[in-house]
């Protein structure tokens, strides 16, 4: 991969990785919700599985799916699906010290599942497949998930660690309700395009 392709594979990472969508929203939630280090395994499996899932598809996977109109509109219909009910969770979930015993962030294996039923994963993975070198899926695959992980940390960080902070002027039940209504209500927008696509 020459130093052109793999500085604009970076970039976009970044971009795709950093800008509000379904992992992010759900992070800052975490982040205001959970505090940054009872979200550590939310951050890992959000950056591990969609690592893993842009290898897969960077391996051929993605082109199964575009190839195949019922597991390409199946597959939107259960991302958009889940999408609605993580947005009533959301909107239904309170601070740790008013919720109940049972309530918890994302684990890893929750988190890294996620990817697959995350439309902007999809979206992005299968827009950084186009950065393979020809001839060499192996490698290209590795260094795709390599950018993923690289990049992936420090934006997923930057979201909890911004949710964290928030959480500071979140103290009221009212303003946290008004906070976990708006995080619903981002990603109830974020299956529109899965819906009337």
């Amino acid at each position: 991969m020459s130093f052109e392709i793999f500085t604009a594979l970076f970039v976009f990472m970044l971009v795709a990785l950093i800008t509000p969508g379904p992992n992010n929203t759900m992070l800052l939630s975490s982040g205001v919700t959970f505090g940054l280090k009872r979200s550590a395994a939310h951050i890992c499996g959000v950056n591990i599985g969609f690592a893993l899932m842009a290898f897969m598809v960077c391996l051929g996977l993605g082109a199964v799916f575009m190839a195949s109109p019922l597991l390409h509109n199946g597959l939107r219909f259960i991302c958009a699906a889940y999408l609605l009910w993580l947005a009533w969770k959301i909107a239904n979930s309170g601070a740790t010290q008013d919720s109940d015993a049972a309530a918890h962030p994302q684990t890893f294996i929750q988190a890294a599942l996620f990817q697959w039923v995350n439309p902007k994963a999809w979206i992005a993975a299968i827009a950084a497949a186009a950065y393979s070198v020809q001839g060499k899926p192996i490698l290209s695959a590795s260094i795709i998930g390599g950018v993923a992980l690289v990049v992936g940390f420090p934006s997923s960080l930057s979201w909890v660690t911004f949710g964290a902070a928030l959480s500071q002027f979140l103290k009221s039940p009212r303003a946290l309700r008004a906070f976990n209504i708006t995080m619903a209500l981002l990603l109830v927008a974020s299956t529109l395009p899965l819906l009337i696509h």
